[in-house]
């Protein structure tokens, strides 16, 4: 096997690569930029957390009802459903 320079390595079965058909031959001249786009959601959701209009207290109740298993009640799930009814009707 004979190497001559990076670009040129004999015995290897393989195309050689020239310097001019190299990747960074081709490159654009300009740099690519970077870009991020946060939908309205994720950007409400940003706001809220941090707007100190959480009411933990009341965050930490419901999580320990939920997994107690003691939030969903008849009468919840009846309002829910009322609820429900009268927003697509």
């Amino acid at each position: 096997m004979h190497i001559h320079g990076p670009s040129q390595v004999h015995g290897l079965k393989g195309p050689h690569i020239s310097p001019s058909s190299s990747p960074r031959a081709n490159r654009p001249s300009a740099t690519p930029t970077d870009s991020l786009d946060i939908s309205p959601a994720a950007q409400a959701a940003a706001s809220a957390a941090e707007s100190s209009e959480i009411r933990s207290d009341l965050v930490a109740r419901v999580r320990s009802e939920i997994s107690s298993g003691t939030y969903e009640t008849p009468e919840k799930l009846d309002a829910a459903l009322s609820r429900l009814l009268d927003e697509i009707s």
